[in-house]
């Protein structure tokens, strides 16, 4: 694991695998609107997420969120932290301050690695920024109440599992979909966060396969 990371900001800042990478975790067929970040450019809201590697119990780990039902817009997802860009600021400002509203993240102890490939998410008209970011630091979580029902640890060995990676088909109104996701434990990563994620593990993984 220690040599999947080594020199992880300088991989961040070469050409990144981009879109292919999210559209394997991409529901087939794609949901109505479905656009890519490119088709849209700035006709969109902004926001920004943060992907937080960090150790605990001597393994690196990410950290998720679970959205209560009670919010606007992706109610009862896993996520990562993360929200809108306000006025003034850098999408990786934001991202580090969601971070630090939604879990307690203290910004000081945090290195921003460099950036993923921005997503578009039709249902909620967003334009999404995520960032890398790492602390040697293991961090003691404080969930933001209204904003986050439980926060998730995961070990990144067990999302580079492809065991992990799993698919179902899910009725909706306009028909069946196969819908790809990410087991941790009794939860499913899925959608914008699972197309992210897929991404970075993609630059994660060897080139030749070792």
């Amino acid at each position: 694991m220690k040599e999947a990371l080594k020199n992880l900001d300088a991989r961040l800042r070469r050409p990144l695998p981009g879109l292919m990478a999210q559209l394997r975790m991409m529901p087939v067929p794609p949901p109505p609107g479905q656009k890519t970040y490119a088709e849209v450019g700035d006709d969109c809201l902004h926001g920004a997420v943060l992907a937080l590697l960090y150790p605990r119990e001597e393994k690196t780990h990410l950290v998720f969120i679970r959205r209560p039902q009670t919010v606007v817009h992706h109610k009862g997802q896993i996520a990562f932290p993360g929200g809108h860009v306000e006025t003034g600021e850098t999408p990786a400002e934001a991202a580090v301050r969601e971070a630090m509203e939604e879990i307690g993240i203290i910004p000081a102890t945090l290195r921003v690695l460099g950036a993923l490939t921005p997503l578009y998410i039709p249902p909620s008209g967003y334009c999404i920024y995520p960032f890398v970011a790492e602390t040697d630091v293991p961090p003691v979580f404080v969930p933001q109440a209204g904003e986050v029902d439980e926060i998730i640890e995961t070990p990144l060995a067990h999302l580079l599992d492809e065991h992990n990676v799993r698919k179902e088909t899910w009725t909706f109104e306009i028909g069946p979909r196969q819908v790809p996701f990410f087991a941790v434990g009794p939860h499913k990563i899925l959608g914008a966060t699972a197309m992210v994620l897929s991404e970075f593990l993609e630059i994660l993984r060897p080139v030749d396969g070792h």
